[in-house]
């Protein structure tokens, strides 16, 4: 089973993916339904895949779930509750009964906070994605690092797996302290990470070589029973393409480990059938 451990789709109307309000983003600011990445499944192999949050709202939850029961080959959602209100446990607690709920994933990239994720009254979450054997998605910047690798050895027994390999400043060449801190975390928790959203943070024009030591770097310390591969589409489409990553991708991986990232993994983790 090949699966694409990250994908996205929004309904614009609801208006509450307030990110997109930035600039460079007109090419994905509409409506992304499931008919249209199909075609690009069936194209590429992919059985199955991730669907992930991409607004900081339970409406938000709730139609990617609606559209998980309508579609077979999403496999998995990965949604979000509000962290700073507490009463969200309760809803928590009845979207873990759904059979396609994985977990949350807060939108920490865009607290202003960074140290908000070790605060005292939002710990009521993270207990609850481990009390309820759910999965966290960690999304955010290289600046949230160290405070990742605190709250990452506070659940050692959480399935976590880090976003986007903690989007790396490719465009600015930033590499060696993203390296250390990536070997850090791989060598000093259990965390797994997603081979994902590299191409967004390179300049346009980026090639398979662009990329490579990024990606090699997390092949290297994660070992690779510890990546998967998610597409971020169609974010993705903002430098580069489904197809254009994928290649990519693939190219990183030696051939011998190419059903552990591109399905095995994940499905292991997402517990995806």
């Amino acid at each position: 089973m090949k699966i694409d451990a990250h994908q996205h789709f929004w309904a614009i109307a609801r208006g509450d993916y307030g990110w997109m309000d930035g600039p460079g983003l007109a090419a994905i600011r509409r409506d992304v339904v499931p008919s249209e990445l199909a075609p690009i499944l069936a194209r590429n192999g992919i059985d199955r895949t991730v669907l992930v949050q991409a607004a900081p709202s339970i409406a938000e939850t709730h139609y990617m779930l609606g559209l998980a029961d309508a579609t077979e080959w999403i496999g998995k959602v990965v949604g979000w509750v509000n962290f700073d209100v507490r009463e969200d446990l309760a809803e928590l607690g009845k979207l873990a009964r759904h059979a396609k709920f994985a977990g949350i994933r807060p939108m920490i990239q865009d607290i202003a906070d960074p140290d908000w994720m070790l605060r005292p009254d939002v710990r009521w979450g993270f207990d609850a994605v481990r009390d309820l054997d759910l999965t966290f998605d960690a999304l955010g910047f290289p600046i949230h690092f160290n405070n990742f690798l605190k709250l990452f050895n506070l659940y050692p027994d959480t399935r976590i797996v880090i976003d986007h390999c903690l989007k790396p400043r490719i465009r600015d060449g930033a590499f060696d302290e993203w390296a250390v801190w990536m070997e850090r975390v791989a060598g000093e928790t259990s965390v797994l990470c997603k081979l994902s959203g590299l191409a967004t943070e390179a300049k346009p024009g980026w090639t398979v070589e662009t990329l490579l030591p990024y990606a090699e770097d997390v092949l290297r310390v994660f070992g690779p029973d510890r990546v998967m591969w998610g597409s971020d589409w169609p974010v993705v489409n903002l430098n580069g393409s489904y197809e254009s990553w994928l290649s990519a991708a693939q190219s990183y991986v030696p051939k011998a480990d190419h059903d552990a990232v591109f399905g095995v993994n994940a499905a292991r983790f997402y517990r995806i059938s």
